[in-house]
This record gives C-alpha cells, structure tokens and sequence, in this order.
C-alpha cells in the first residue's frame, strides 16, 4: 500500500463556454476500471444528444491503466489532454468525462487541445483534491488538566486529531503518518511527561484537501 497518493474527492462538476461551444466536465474518483467506464457510460447516456463525450482515466497504485478517448474528436486533441492534465496533477484511481455541444466555430486542433485541458482542470478544481495518507491511529488517554496542552501542541504538528472522548478522562484518536510514529510516541511522553496512556487502534487512510493551485 502506498503511504501517500493524490485522488479526488468522490465526484463533482464543471462547465464553461468557449467559442460558443458548451464543455461540461464530469469528475469521479473510480478505483477500478470497471468503475471508470461504468461512469463514462453513465455520462454518456445521460448526454447521448452530445456531440462528443471525451475521456480518460488513471487506475492503480502505480498508474498501471491508462485510457484516453477522443470520441470522435480529431486524434490527440481531448482525450490525451485530459489524461496529460490527470497526470500532471499526479492523480491515481481518477476519471474525467467532458462532453460537448458544439456551438458552430471550429476550435482547429490546438483550440480543441486547450479547451479539453482546461475543461478537465476546471472540473477537478471544481470537484476538489485530497492527498491520501496511510496513517496509524493510536487512542491516547490524559487527565483533563493536559487536554488545552495537547490541543494548542497538536497544531503544529502533521498529526491529525481525529475526535476526542469525555469521561472520567478524556481520549484523544490521533492519527500519526507511517513515517512518524516513534517520533510520535516520544513527542507524547514529552509532553504528558510520561502520564499519558498510549495504545495503538486502526491503520486506515486519512484524507487531507489539497488547495488549487
């Protein structure tokens, strides 16, 4: 499993006017190629009347499947462009669908190249970017007196607190990445000077936003 990789988040959508032609983006993070071109036919479907429904999608941990469609368009001109955009944001387990109505101006092969770019960058902006993180989560007991400690302490860091539980002491699930757990486990007893309770739960991915660029 990779300790960290770039997706999107679940699905979102996009749309823009270019030469009076009407681009409308479809984005869906899809983790098996069954996936991918279920939603590329679902697209399709919903806009047959479109004069193309272009596509391309990145699959695996190591981009091992890679497919691009023009759907009719001139070779090379839609779906190598979003593929090209899918890669250069280091996307993985993501498809992007963007259909056309033609407006009646001709783009010519660049034009067509540009629009099906910016298309897809719009629509993953538009739908979101999360970095994904193998984390582990370990469930760390303290008396109340150090909870505004950890809190303000926590901020610094690139630990993640995850939810905190009230009873006769308070339970912090915090998330550790897989790179730094001992360093983790130092900076708790520093802090709680060696009070606090530390036990080990679920190692799961953790999903951080990641700004546009």
């Amino acid at each position: 499993m990779l300790e960290r990789y770039f997706t999107v988040k679940p699905e979102g959508t996009a749309e823009q006017i270019i030469q009076k032609s009407r681009f409308l983006s479809y984005v869906k993070r899809t983790e098996t190629e069954e996936e991918a071109q279920q939603f590329i036919q679902s697209i399709k479907k919903k806009h047959a009347d479109a004069t193309h429904n272009c596509s391309a999608y990145i699959i695996g941990e190591h981009d091992q499947i890679q497919k691009a469609n023009d759907d009719g368009e001139p070779s090379g001109t839609a779906g190598v462009p979003i593929l090209e955009v899918l890669k250069k944001r280091e996307l993985k387990d993501t498809t992007v669908v963007v259909t056309r109505y033609f407006g009646g101006i001709k783009l010519g092969a660049g034009g067509l190249i540009r629009a099906y770019a910016s298309s897809s960058t719009l629509g993953i902006n538009s739908t979101g970017v999360v970095e994904r993180r193998l984390m582990q989560e370990y469930i760390v007991t303290v008396e109340y007196p150090l909870l505004g400690k950890i809190e303000n302490e926590i901020q610094k860091t690139n630990y993640l607190l995850d939810h905190i539980e009230y009873t006769d002491k308070v339970t912090l699930h915090i998330f550790v990445n897989s790179d730094e757990i001992d360093s983790f486990t130092d900076w708790m007893n520093n802090l709680s000077h060696a009070s606090a309770a530390l036990s080990k739960g679920t190692v799961t991915y953790k999903e951080i936003d990641v700004p546009n660029p």
